[in-house]
């Protein structure tokens, strides 16, 4: 079995930001050169997130205005782990978008339904993050 791994580093320009990364992960799975197996995709940080949907533009409007009515991040003082710190909703938003993905691959492709895209969701911004890219298989 072979196994490939690839840190994609992501800084988002503001808080929050939600970033379809398909193109990248469909670019390491073709360098790996791995035709079967599967394809793990995971968010490194405690306040960000990877998760699949819809790359379209009024579900993302929904996902923020459900984020921030779930986990709203102000006022800060509303959360106990905001002593020093001002990102208890960014690991909010992160427990309920998720960690990672699995994909299959199946004949060197991503194995996606229709309109299924990779995203990664950013809650707590404006530094540099790591998301995990592992792939194994024959």
């Amino acid at each position: 079995m072979k196994s490939f791994r690839h840190e994609l580093w992501i800084e988002a320009p503001k808080r929050r930001e939600l970033r379809n990364i398909t193109p990248t992960v469909a670019e390491c799975l073709r360098k790996s050169g791995i035709r079967e197996g599967l394809c793990l995709v995971n968010a490194m940080h405690i306040s960000a997130s990877v998760f699949i949907n819809d790359d379209e533009r009024g579900l993302h409007s929904d996902f923020e205005r459900w984020l921030e009515k779930l986990a709203p991040e102000h006022p800060h003082d509303q959360y106990a782990h905001n002593v020093g710190e001002d990102n208890a909703d960014a690991h909010l938003k992160r427990t309920l978008m998720g960690r990672e993905v699995v994909v299959a691959v199946t004949d060197g492709q991503l194995d996606l339904g229709p309109w299924e895209q990779i995203f990664y969701g950013e809650f707590d911004g404006l530094r540099r993050k790591r998301v995990l890219i592992k792939i194994i298989g024959e």
